[in-house]
């Protein structure tokens, strides 16, 4: 990390508490790290100086617009320099709390503008179909393969989950006969129970029922060909042949299932607080985007169906 020791030591503390505290994913303190990095870096040889924490604290406006500046010369997008910003807002403000004085030059910066990408649903007959074993019929694979992977999708249409908290599932807590709901771990730590409807325990069952491994009671539910933990990539690389089969574009992924699933409901009168809980969202505004996708496929059925609809 460039900067003098004090410095360094200051950003040391602040990533060991955003993993602890804020319990941020190691993937997120890796990039917070590297944009702090990247910032002192730039900084040292703007000013021409060995970066300090009153260096820090007394930064002009005109310091991070440079840096800004420079970022955007490397053809970096608005929605990264905006994490970035907030990566370096948090270190001024655990300085701040540290009582190293407030760093005001980043209250004078506004963050970038990005384009707001709307979730792309698939078509609930096209989401149906990826949750099934029947489409990859023709595949040279082992059928309690294409029923594990057909569980797994099932997961995350039929409840909303993300891969990873559907691939996190052990199989002592595995959804079927009685137990019709399920407990994961979402993003920042977060616990949620889930419910779990007839159609997905079906594929559950079918699953263990064919799958040739005696799986243990604290291991993971979901197994690889040669018994170990299922990586999220084989998912993805079967999701990947579907889209071939069924002539969909690259955004019909896994994930595009849990938009799938937000949107179904919401479309059949889902309650958006409900919805919200359902996907573990933080905020009511990220779970709302569905409510635009649901006005844009109307408005699509509109113009395309209706006699007065502008041609």
């Amino acid at each position: 990390m460039p900067g003098n020791r004090a410095i360094q030591n200051l950003a040391y503390n602040w990533l060991q508490l955003l993993g602890k505290q804020r319990r941020l994913s190691p993937k997120t303190i890796e990039a917070y790290a590297r944009d702090l990095r990247q910032f002192l870096g730039f900084l040292c040889a703007h000013l021409g100086e060995e970066i300090t924490i009153e260096g820090f604290i007394n930064l002009k406006p005109l310091d991070i617009r440079a840096f800004l500046a420079d970022r955007r010369k490397g053809d970096i997008q608005s929605r990264s320099i905006m994490r970035q910003l907030a990566a370096l807002r948090s270190f001024a403000r655990f300085a701040e709390r540290e009582g190293h004085g407030i760093a005001s030059a980043f209250s004078a910066i506004s963050s970038p503008k990005t384009p707001q990408n709307l979730p792309r649903p698939l078509a609930p007959q096209t989401a149906k179909a990826m949750t099934e074993t029947e489409l990859r019929a023709g595949e040279e694979r082992e059928q309690w393969i294409l029923a594990r992977d057909a569980a797994v999708l099932s997961l995350l249409y039929g409840s909303g989950l993300r891969i990873s908290e559907a691939l996190q599932i052990k199989r002592q807590d595995a959804p079927i006969g009685k137990i019709d709901t399920i407990t994961v771990i979402g993003k920042g730590g977060k616990t949620r129970s889930v419910p779990v409807i007839p159609t997905v325990q079906k594929a559950i069952e079918s699953y263990l029922e064919s799958c040739p491994y005696t799986l243990s009671p604290t291991g993971p539910l979901f197994v690889g060909a040669r018994g170990g933990a299922l990586s999220p990539r084989i998912i993805q690389l079967a999701v990947q042949r579907m889209r071939g089969a069924l002539g969909l574009p690259e955004s019909a992924t896994p994930h595009a299932l849990r938009h799938s699933f937000a949107t179904h409901l919401l479309s059949r009168g889902g309650d958006l607080r409900g919805i919200q809980e359902l996907l573990g969202h933080a905020s009511l505004s990220t779970t709302q985007l569905y409510t635009k996708v649901d006005a844009a496929r109307l408005m699509s059925a509109f113009e395309s169906a209706h006699p007065r609809a502008a041609k």
